[in-house]
């Protein structure tokens, strides 16, 4: 191997972690985004209300997650056998819930604040986004996100208990029951039973 081949190989070497960790830096960028969000809906939830707060958070969490991925993987291997429009309207209603979910959680401020404590790459490319929120009159909750291209795809409550996976065998009872239109409706009925407040 000639010198300049040398130089080229060793450069690459020594660029493979700076690019990682920059990556995971701007992976990191985005869960920070999102929790400044939440805390400055949190602090205004009173005069925002229910409505207003989901009116707010709706581009921050169109930007910050992958809700059309997100769904995929709740739904499972069903999602497959599913036509075009209704894996359109799964999307839209899954976003909607998970959307009003927010808003409907997130309806007051007490002093919390998010604590970003580091990211963990992963082999495939994905980042794990490892965070806590501190409540000071209660213990602080681990939340733990996986983004994958620069978007979130799931959240471990407790840093490792996965939210899809908990929809996933729900979702499945509800579909084998009946089919997409059924839980496209149930997913209707809680959006608005969360933006009830």
């Amino acid at each position: 191997m000639n010198r300049i081949a040398r130089r080229t190989l060793l450069a690459a070497i020594l660029a493979c972690p700076v690019a990682a960790q920059a990556q995971a830096q701007a992976q990191t960028r985005v869960v920070d985004r999102l929790h400044a969000s939440l805390l400055d809906v949190m602090k205004n939830a009173r005069a925002l209300g229910v409505r207003g707060r989901e009116r707010q958070l709706r581009p921050v969490m169109e930007a910050a997650f992958n809700l059309p991925a997100m769904t995929r993987i709740a739904v499972g291997p069903p999602w497959t056998g599913l036509s075009a429009d209704q894996q359109q309207a799964l999307v839209a209603a899954f976003s909607d819930w998970s959307i009003a979910t927010y808003a409907s959680r997130f309806d007051g401020f007490g002093g919390e604040s998010f604590e970003t404590l580091g990211e963990t790459p992963r082999p495939n490319g994905d980042v794990l986004v490892n965070t806590r929120l501190n409540r000071p009159n209660d213990a602080p909750v681990l939340l733990n996100y996986l983004l994958r291209d620069g978007r979130i795809v799931d959240v471990y409550l407790t840093g490792t208990i996965s939210e899809l996976a908990s929809r996933r065998a729900e979702f499945t009872a509800i579909l084998r029951e009946g089919g997409a239109d059924r839980l496209v409706a149930e997913l209707r009925r809680r959006t608005e039973a969360a933006l009830r407040g």
